[in-house]
């Protein structure tokens, strides 16, 4: 059964990078077209593109020519790696074309009838499309991942919320120089220091994301989670792999057993389907008093760079209980968010019946 066509928006940049690394031999999809800025189209994937990730770029991306940010180019899926300086008109338009948009940009997040999604959280935050396609008059649609920093606190959250009722949440984030993009933060700022602002993260963590993950769908809309988040956001000079010191407070207290049990029994529906970017486990409990570390953990998991690793769990002073969180930013707090998104998209028959059946088709341990 033929591949389903998927094109990368910004794929020269950071994150585009990523996605066209993890598309790679990927059993449902296949990249058939790049997009990049009016300087890079035209050019030669392997002439516009200075690859930054560990291994090559796809040989046989090489010779692959650069369209410019614009409807046309043949495939149905588009994952938009573009920066929010250009993201939202672009993405809008390619949509109302008829494409399904999976961005990693913060400019639709918020809008009411765009799903912020996390496939293991909020799934059912998917009806939304109908509203979206029939509000807009699109035969396309947009979904968007969270920030990164989010991604992995929300997913620590979620089975603890299901259970006992989260009500407080206080997280203080050591994030990689990788989340500020390449070349990112200069060295002459980051080595031996810290920096305690990255710009608009907090408001994200604070306001926004964790509420609309964990609210819930009422035919209509997202109603969010009445709950409330204080965030420290720090940039710190790790490379990859964001680590979050975590407390919360629950409407239940639970015991420290309790908690533990909820992470080792979650098996939410993308691990369910087998998705082929869904880790198994979702989350990782690690046991030992000085893990997760970032060198150490961020490639966890039976999918390196998808699952979320938590560990130092224990009583909170002020709250109920604390623990670390650590997630890899540029694979599932990024390209790796949208890529599983677009796999529950296709699982769920969102591209239609024939993209649902190479779903079936396709097996996984």
């Amino acid at each position: 059964m033929q591949k389903i066509q998927v094109g990368v928006l910004g794929a020269t940049g950071a994150v585009g990078q990523r996605f066209v690394q993890l598309l790679q031999g990927h059993p449902w999809f296949e990249i058939t077209a790049l997009f990049a800025s009016e300087r890079s189209a035209g050019k030669r994937y392997v002439d516009a593109c200075r690859w930054n990730l560990r291994g090559d770029m796809p040989t046989a991306l090489h010779t692959q020519v650069i369209h410019e940010c614009a409807p046309g180019p043949e495939c149905q899926i588009v994952f938009s790696a573009l920066p929010s300086e250009t993201a939202g008109e672009i993405e809008k338009a390619f949509a109302a074309a008829g494409y399904v948009v999976c961005s990693n940009a913060r400019n639709h997040r918020y809008d009411p009838d765009v799903p912020l999604l996390i496939p293991e959280v909020n799934p059912e935050h998917l009806a939304l499309i109908d509203i979206q396609k029939r509000a807009r008059g699109w035969n396309g649609y947009i979904t968007t991942n969270p920030n990164c920093s989010t991604t992995h606190l929300v997913s620590a959250l979620h089975p603890l919320h299901l259970r006992f009722g989260v009500t407080k949440i206080f997280v203080v984030t050591m994030q990689a120089i990788s989340g500020a993009g390449y070349p990112g933060v200069s060295s002459m700022d980051i080595l031996d220091n810290v920096i305690p602002y990255i710009s608009g993260e907090e408001e994200k963590m604070e306001l926004k994301e964790p509420q609309k993950l964990l609210g819930t769908f009422d035919g209509s809309g997202v109603r969010y989670a009445d709950f409330v988040v204080s965030a420290h956001c720090n940039r710190v000079p790790t490379r990859n792999g964001h680590l979050e010191a975590i407390s919360v407070e629950f409407a239940e207290k639970p015991t420290q057993e309790q908690i533990v049990q909820a992470w080792r029994d979650y098996q939410p529906l993308a691990q369910q389907l087998r998705l082929p970017s869904a880790p198994q486990p979702a989350i990782l409990y690690d046991a030992r008093p000085d893990r997760p570390q970032p060198r150490l953990d961020r490639m966890a998991g039976s999918v390196a760079g998808m699952a979320t690793v938590v560990g130092r769990l224990r009583p909170d002073p002020l709250l109920h209980y604390k623990f670390m969180a650590l997630g890899h930013n540029t694979i599932r707090g990024a390209a790796g968010g949208s890529l599983l998104n677009a796999e529950l998209l296709v699982a769920l028959g969102y591209l239609g019946q024939e993209a649902a059946l190479l779903a079936k088709s396709t097996k996984f341990a």
